[in-house]
C-alpha cells in the first residue's frame, strides 16, 4: 500500500530540532521524500506498523504531529504531480 506521511515537529527548542532530524531519518529509511516534511512510502501492513511505532516513540504528542494517508494499492490514479520536481515510480526499487 502507498502511504503518504506528513509531519510537523516543533523546532523552537534544541530537543525539537533533534526530534525533527530523527523523524526525517526514520522516514528516509521507509520511503521517498516528495516535499520537506512529506514522504511517500510503499509498505506492507507489518512494515507500516513498525514504521508508525518508530515515529510515535520519537515525537512529542503535545507539540508535534504526524499524519498518515493510506492511498492503498490502486494509488496511481489518485496522484497528480505538477511542478519542478520530476515524479518517480513508487514501485521501483529504492537504492540506499
Amino acid at each position: 500500500m502507498l502511504l503518504l506521511v506528513t509531519y510537523d515537529v516543533n523546532t523552537t527548542t534544541a530537543e525539537g530540532r533533534k526530534r525533527l532530524r530523527h523523524v526525517a531519518k526514520i522516514c528516509v529509511r521507509h520511503g521517498q521524500r516528495v516535499q520537506n516534511s512529506v514522504f511517500e512510502c510503499n509498505l506492507d501492513t507489518a512494515q507500516y506498523a513498525a514504521f508508525r511505532h518508530a515515529l510515535e516513540k520519537v515525537i512529542d504528542t503535545a507539540t508535534d504531529s504526524l499524519r498518515f494517508y493510506n492511498l492503498g494499492k490502486n494509488y496511481k490514479s489518485k496522484i497528480e504531480h505538477i511542478g519542478a520536481r520530476p515524479s518517480y515510480d513508487a514501485e521501483a526499487p529504492m537504492i540506499l
